[in-house]
């Protein structure tokens, strides 16, 4: 019984270790070509080791950006950054709110209206996104903060997530509030927002890493140069045509993409597991 245990523990870690590997090993490669010059990029094999350019590629796409119509990289990181805070925050703020309004006012249909939200996760992001486009255009916010982030503000997941929580809260601890006058707003104030930190982090780490990585979005709203946001502009960075993509900076450009939700996990890192193993229980 033991022997099989520790056979089942050393092909678990095997498993594991072989896992990291594969997943580390391109963003290895990645840094490697981060580091070389344009010449010794394109030789043919590419070496493994890493050259002394990192610091002059990231320098060189941080102020003057890649091809001739792109963006300083800093402003891009920049409007990711915007994109992604704003949609964090109002993915939080209005699944929060319309979660705590199904679970505490007792409206009739309450759960009629839940399912409509609900259902919307059926919908694939394909076949909603070019109405939204439509409309966003029809409202001029195209080329616009806003047109970025308020689409992308309302989540059934996370409305989902927040109201199974708000139901684990003690009907006795609701009633004593209303019984004590408080109203909704304090109570959620004073009650539940403090319960809900562990969840909120949580949420925060997830939602800024899905407005950080959007591609397909800021594609089709933004035109504007100066407004285009990091994840879209290494796509751009990509040459099309006759002239030659500089992988060096393209790769370094991946690397400069990578800090940002790197150091959001690891500084929420605790608050963030605590978060998903509560909302388990």
């Amino acid at each position: 019984m033991i022997e099989n245990r520790r056979g089942l523990t050393i092909f678990s870690h095997t498993m594991l270790i072989l896992g990291i590997l594969v997943i580390l090993f391109p963003l290895y490669v990645a840094f490697v070509a981060a580091t070389l010059d344009r010449n010794a990029i394109f030789e043919t094999p590419m070496t493994l080791i890493p050259g002394g350019h990192l610091f002059e590629n990231m320098a060189i796409i941080w102020t003057q950006g890649v091809g001739v119509n792109s963006a300083p990289f800093w402003l891009m990181m920049l409007n990711s950054f915007i994109m992604a805070f704003g949609i964090t925050v109002g993915k939080i703020v209005v699944s929060m709110l319309s979660a705590f309004a199904i679970v505490w006012f007792r409206f009739p249909l309450r759960n009629l209206f839940f399912w409509m939200i609900f259902i919307t996760l059926m919908l694939p992001v394909e076949v909603r996104i070019f109405p939204t486009v439509e409309v966003i255009a029809n409202l001029g916010m195209l080329d616009s903060y806003a047109g970025l982030t308020l689409p992308l503000m309302a989540s059934a997941t996370a409305t989902f997530l927040f109201r199974q929580f708000f139901m684990t809260l003690p009907d006795e601890l609701i009633e004593a509030a209303r019984i004590d006058g408080a109203s909704p707003m304090r109570f959620f104030r004073d009650i539940v927002l403090p319960l809900s930190r562990t969840n909120l982090a949580a949420l925060f780490v997830i939602t800024f890493i899905y407005g950080w990585n959007q591609y397909l979005w800021p594609l089709l709203i933004v035109q504007d140069v100066n407004l285009g946001t990091a994840v879209a502009g290494i796509k751009g960075m990509i040459s099309t045509g006759e002239g030659t993509t500089l992988w060096n900076q393209v790769m370094a450009a991946m690397l400069l993409t990578l800090i940002p939700p790197v150091v959001i996990v690891l500084a929420m890192q605790r608050a963030f597991v605590r978060g998903l193993v509560d909302s388990e229980k």
